[in-house]
C-alpha cells in the first residue's frame, strides 16, 4: 500500500459529488482507475455498479465492495482538507477512503497464486431510500457460489458487522381542504395532524427484546404561513434488532395513523424503504477470520456488531458476508466528517490478509 497515493485518491473521489441515485460520475473515476490498475473484465451495470476482477485459481471468488453514494447533495459537498492527522469533509470517511482503498487492492493483490478471482465492485444506492439497491443487484449477480462478501467502510475500523439490523421506512401524508388561516380557522390542517400525530408516536413504548429506535427524518408540507395546509408528509425510520419488534412497532405507527384520521383529514402510509434482517454467527469461519486480521494488523479491541451496512443483503440469505471498515474517525454524516490518517496502515493490512484468508475458506469449499 502507498499511503500517500491512497490520500490523494481519497481527496480525489471526495472532491466529486455523489448524492444516492446520482453516483455516475465518482463511478466514472474508478473506472478509469480500475483499468489503469490493470483489472479485467471491467464495466458498469444498469444500476450503476461498478466492477472489475483480480482474475485467479478455480477456488470460490471473494466480492469485495464499498459503497459510492453519499448522504450529501451537490451543494453541501465542500472539499475536504488535512487537519493534522485528519481529513476532514463531508463523505471523506463515508465512503471516500473505503472506495480508494478498493482502487489500492487492485494495484496489491494481482498474482499468480491467487487461489480464486477477486471481484472488486463499486456499489450503488447504499444510503438514505436507496434501499441498498446497488448490493441487491451484486448479490443476484454472484448469487450463493463465493467466498465471501466483503463490504468496506471508512469508519469503521474494530468492527465487524456480522449481523443485520432490520429498517423499515414509511412516508405518512397528511391531506385535508385546506384554506385561510383566519376566515377558516378550525379546519383541519395537515401540519398540525403530522404534529400531532408525531408526537403520539415519539411516546410510542419500545416491545420486546433487544433496542428499538423511531426516528422522524424529514417532514414537509403547506404552501403559505397564512394558509391551512391542505397537504404535508414526513417520513419515519424503524429500527429493531428484533424482528418481531420490528413488526410491533409498525402496527403501532399504523394503529396510531387510524387514530388521526377523520371525516375531514386522510392519512395514507406508504412503505418506501426495507433493509432485511439476517446474520452468520460470531463462530462463522470469516467472522474468525476477520477477528485474526484485525489482531495481526495490531487491532487489540475488536468488536463484533450487528447494523444496517451493504452487508445486510448477504446476510439475509445466508450468505457469509460481513462489512469491516478501513480506519477510524467521527462527526459521520455532517459537515464535520473526519477520518484518521495514522490507523489506515493498520485498516488496510487486515482488509488485505482478510482477503487472503477468505480466498482459502473458497478454496477449502471446492475441494
Amino acid at each position: 500500500m502507498d499511503l500517500s497515493r491512497l490520500i490523494g485518491r481519497t481527496l480525489a473521489i471526495q472532491a466529486i459529488p455523489s448524492p444516492t441515485f446520482h453516483e455516475s460520475r465518482r463511478a466514472a473515476y474508478l473506472e478509469a482507475e480500475f483499468r489503469f490498475a490493470g483489472l479485467e473484465r471491467v464495466e458498469i451495470d444498469p444500476a450503476g455498479n461498478l466492477y472489475g476482477v483480480v482474475p485467479g485459481g478455480a477456488g470460490l471468488p471473494v466480492i469485495i465492495t464499498a459503497h459510492l453514494d453519499t448522504v450529501f447533495g451537490e451543494e453541501a459537498n465542500v472539499a475536504a482538507r488535512l487537519e493534522g492527522d485528519r481529513l476532514v469533509g463531508p463523505g471523506v470517511g463515508d465512503n471516500a477512503i473505503a472506495l480508494a482503498a478498493l482502487i489500492e487492492l487492485a494495484e496489491d493483490l494481482p498474482s499468480p497464486e491467487l487461489p480464486g478471482d477477486v471481484w472488486l465492485v463499486a456499489n450503488v444506492c447504499e444510503e438514505g431510500l436507496g434501499n441498498l439497491q446497488g448490493m441487491r443487484r451484486v448479490v443476484s449477480r454472484f448469487g450463493r457460489d463465493i467466498a465471501a462478501y466483503i463490504c468496506l467502510e471508512g469508519m469503521a475500523l474494530g468492527h465487524i458487522y456480522h449481523r443485520a439490523l432490520p429498517v423499515r421506512r414509511y412516508r405518512i401524508t397528511a391531506k385535508t381542504s385546506g384554506g385561510h388561516a383566519w376566515i377558516h380557522a378550525g379546519r383541519a390542517s395537515a401540519i398540525h395532524t403530522l404534529l400531532r400525530l408525531g408526537s403520539d408516536l415519539l411516546t410510542v413504548p419500545r416491545k420486546g427484546n433487544g433496542r428499538s429506535s423511531f426516528n422522524v427524518g424529514l417532514i414537509s408540507g403547506g404552501t403559505t404561513i397564512n394558509t391551512i395546509a391542505h397537504s404535508a408528509w414526513m417520513e419515519l425510520d424503524l429500527r429493531s434488532e428484533s424482528q418481531e419488534a420490528l413488526e410491533a412497532l409498525s402496527e403501532q405507527v399504523n394503529a396510531h395513523v387510524k387514530r388521526h384520521s377523520g371525516h375531514d383529514v386522510a392519512i395514507e402510509v406508504a412503505t418506501i424503504g426495507e433493509r432485511p434482517g439476517g446474520g452468520i454467527s460470531h463462530g462463522h469461519p470469516l467472522v474468525l477470520a476477520a477477528q485474526r486480521a484485525l489482531n495481526d494488523a495490531g487491532e487489540t479491541q475488536v468488536l463484533l456488531e450487528m447494523g444496517s451496512t451493504d452487508a445486510s443483503i448477504p446476510l439475509s440469505h445466508g450468505l457469509p458476508g460481513i462489512c469491516v471498515g478501513i480506519t477510524r474517525g467521527g462527526e459521520a454524516h455532517s459537515l464535520q466528517e473526519f477520518v484518521e490518517i495514522r490507523p489506515v496502515e493498520r485498516g488496510y493490512k487486515s482488509v488485505l490478509d482478510l482477503t487472503h484468508a477468505a480466498l482459502k475458506l473458497g478454496e477449502r469449499h471446492t475441494v
